[in-house]
């Protein structure tokens, strides 16, 4: 089973993702970062020359290729679950984890992230503040429809949300095996 991270840009996909797959000592993957590495342009730059059709399409092809491995902690796009095709796939294998936060946390953290500027374009000209809240208005039902489980990440640090997650889906580990080795490692 996959832990699949959803959630409006700034809750923490990410930095949580990365924080989980370590512990776990599973693949992670984040679909942001596979489309502009296939790409060879960032998230601006490839909006900036097709629209957000081209990269909705690219985000497609990288959400197929993950719904079919398993095992692996993936951070998806804020607008991944739009695509009720994208949701379909992952879900098939995947346990779905909505991060939330309150808008004035959400801002501090984009505003604070020098990648914001060069790698999100807006996603609907409006300043950011407005921009966040009305996203995250318009996607609330979208994500809740979504997710298994809800996280709010709002004054939390990512370790503090990797180990409610850890603790949420893998709440019985199992001790070693004589020999060093594991035996399951709980419910996902």
């Amino acid at each position: 089973m996959n832990i699949v991270l959803m959630g409006y840009r700034g809750c923490g996909k990410t930095m949580v993702g990365r924080i989980m797959a370590e512990k776990l000592r599973r693949p992670f993957f984040d679909t942001d970062a596979m489309i502009q590495e296939r790409a060879g342009k960032t998230i601006r730059e490839i909006v900036a020359d097709g629209g957000w059709a081209a990269f909705r399409s690219l985000e497609r092809g990288a959400v197929f290729e993950l719904a079919g491995r398993k095992g692996c902690v993936i951070a998806l796009g804020g607008g991944a679950v739009l695509d009720q095709q994208n949701v379909k796939e992952l879900k098939r294998n995947g346990f779905f984890l909505w991060l939330t936060a309150d808008a004035a946390t959400i801002e501090g953290r984009l505003r604070s992230d020098r990648a914001t500027n060069a790698q999100r374009p807006s996603l609907s000209g409006m300043d950011m503040v407005a921009e966040i809240e009305t996203m995250l208005r318009e996607r609330e039902p979208v994500y809740r429809s979504v997710a298994d489980r809800i996280i709010n990440t709002t004054g939390r640090s990512a370790d503090e949300v990797a180990n409610e997650i850890m603790l949420m889906t893998h709440p019985h580990p199992t001790p070693p095996l004589e020999g060093g080795g594991q035996e399951g490692d709980g419910v996902i």
